[in-house]
């Protein structure tokens, strides 16, 4: 029989090298979100205006739905929607986890046995498409310009993501059952090293913004969008 002190010892140091490799994950995760990718980069004065929208742990970019490089009702159905206050004019797109998105209402329903598949296997990718009508910029979503240049290689790469449309061109749109999204099924799988918040900061990078070369963190990606200054 094995004694309950050993048991002690031998469970102590499970937790002490799961904090650490926490804490390792952490510290690489800050200086990964610190080295700056596209360091030249300027907000241009005229351009484009989006947003970063973050809740604290997941992020998205936030577009207008009709501009002339891009109209986002012919990929998006729901782009050309209405609220109770009018038309949609602004669409936030994300990318996430399938079973997360479409099965997790709240951090608390979150299982552990699908954070353990998500760490080991990896999950589903999906694209989150939220309408909204005229955003307000605010710390949860933070407003910054690109050039008509830019735009067009960010809207490339949101498209890129997608998966293939059916034969009649349509895709198949996903619901759940919590909130008025939409979502599409999208290439590629969801894994640590690939987090939503990474997608974001690929997307950005892949249009010439500056941000961080590893960002598994929502702090990750906005530390490098600045929220507007709080009404007075």
């Amino acid at each position: 029989m094995v004694a309950p002190a050993r048991i002690g010892r031998v469970a102590g140091n499970a937790l002490a090298w799961i904090a650490a490799l926490v804490g390792i994950a952490l510290l690489a995760a800050w200086i990964g979100s610190s080295i700056p990718r596209n360091g030249s980069w300027r907000e241009p004065e005229q351009g484009i205006e989006l947003m970063l929208e973050t809740n604290g742990f997941h992020t998205a970019i936030v577009m207008p739905v009709v501009t002339p490089i891009k109209d986002w009702r012919e990929t998006f159905p729901e782009a050309g929607g209405r609220t109770p206050s009018g038309d949609v004019t602004h669409i936030a797109v994300g990318w996430g986890e399938e079973d997360v998105f479409l099965h997790t209402p709240t951090w608390w329903d979150l299982k552990v046995r699908s954070v353990l598949r998500i760490a080991t296997q990896g999950g589903v990718g999906i694209i989150r498409v939220s309408p909204y009508l005229r955003p307000a910029p605010s710390q949860w979503h933070r407003p910054f310009r690109v050039s008509p240049r830019q735009y067009e290689k960010l809207v490339r790469r949101v498209v890129a993501t997608l998966g293939p449309p059916r034969r009649d061109g349509t895709r198949r749109v996903l619901r759940d059952a919590y909130s008025s999204d939409n979502y599409y099924l999208a290439r590629g799988r969801y894994t640590l090293a690939r987090t939503c918040n990474q997608w974001v900061s690929d997307t950005l990078a892949e249009a010439g913004v500056k941000t961080g070369w590893w960002t598994p963190f929502a702090g990750g990606v906005s530390k490098w969008v600045p929220a507007p200054p709080e009404p007075r």
